[in-house]
């Protein structure tokens, strides 16, 4: 941003909400955020809670664009195909997950969960192939978790299943680009989250050849412009993806996804389905595979019946000022 709003200004439009998880998903029950009534539009603020300052910083820049200015470029979609998101659920859950998010034609299932073994995997993911047959396409996202050794292992246990791709397999872009280089006769293609949102340079990945498709997330990445700019440079397909966000923050996912030039793969934005519940009304879930594009404004009694206990409100506001802080050094 040229200029940020006041802080006292952003506080003052600031709600800080405690949303219900249907099915637990990276490791929690509970997703709390920040939603900002901002001049423009809602925006939301809900980096992870292990994420320092200077990250917060970026997510928070995201929302005071959304929130505060023009989107850039032009609205080429008037909605977005979007995939089911499965957690690392037993073979006998997944039905009743899957249900939630309609009719989908694209799933990315949860792979290399703490505490569960290869085997594990492997069921879940066969479990998702009998349910919707040969036409779903299915895609697996490991968040980095195995080694180049793992990963090659895992995706040959797994390729009989015929994978869209394989997101953030290793954690470091050498890894990616060693896997991609093993696996390339497989015909699984490699997908970069973390080294793109997470990494101080996030073309590196592109640079090395490490991946075959780029995943992008607007508050990680700074906002709607910055990602749409790491994407041109880039020269990769892009899937929009979420953080585990609310209605608010899919939408601000949505718009990006309706200003890239080419979207090649359906975006992990369906995440709402994941809601017990939500501030918005109704939620922005899938419908016939897609979300509509556009501004939401969440439902006042939601925001009351969510709104966050007041320890944890306190702890958020603090936050999103040091955030503020860093935002105005670097501007």
């Amino acid at each position: 941003m040229d200029a940020l709003p006041e802080l006292d200004d952003v506080l003052a439009r600031a709600h800080v909400v405690r949303v219900p998880l249907s099915t637990r998903f990276r490791g929690v029950d509970e997703r709390e955020a920040v939603l900002l009534d901002g001049p423009v539009a809602w925006s939301e603020f809900a980096p992870f809670p292990e994420y320092d300052d200077d990250e917060a910083a970026t997510w928070l820049a995201a929302a005071l664009e959304f929130g505060w200015q023009a989107l850039p470029g032009e609205q080429r979609r008037a909605s977005t195909p979007v995939n089911a998101t499965l957690p690392a659920v037993a073979p006998q859950h997944v039905a009743e997950v899957l249900s939630r998010f309609g009719e989908c034609r694209t799933v990315k299932i949860k792979v290399a969960e703490r505490g569960q073994s290869l085997a594990d995997d492997v069921a879940r993911v066969a479990e998702v192939r009998r349910l919707l047959g040969p036409v779903a396409r299915v895609r697996l996202d490991a968040n980095g978790a195995w080694n180049v050794d793992e990963a090659e292992h895992a995706v040959r246990a797994l390729e009989q299943f015929d994978l869209e791709y394989v997101e953030q397999p290793c954690a470091t872009v050498p890894e990616l680009a060693e896997l991609r280089r093993r696996i390339h006769r497989l015909d699984v293609a490699v997908a970069a989250d973390e080294s793109v949102r997470r990494a101080a340079d996030p073309l590196a990945v592109a640079r090395a050849g490490a991946a075959d498709v780029l995943v992008i997330k607007v508050a990680p990445l700074g906002g709607v412009r910055r990602a749409l700019e790491i994407v041109a440079e880039a020269g990769l397909p892009a899937v929009v993806s979420s953080a585990l966000d609310t209605s608010v923050g899919l939408a601000m996912g949505a718009a990006l996804a309706a200003r890239l030039p080419e979207l090649a793969f359906d975006c992990g934005l369906g995440t709402a389905a994941l809601l017990a519940d939500d501030v918005v009304a109704p939620p922005l879930r899938p419908l016939d595979g897609a979300i509509a594009v556009g501004a939401v404004t969440p439902d006042a009694d939601a925001l009351r019946r969510l709104a966050a206990p007041d320890d944890r409100a306190h702890w958020w506001r603090e936050r999103l000022s040091r955030a503020w802080q860093v935002l105005e050094q670097r501007v």
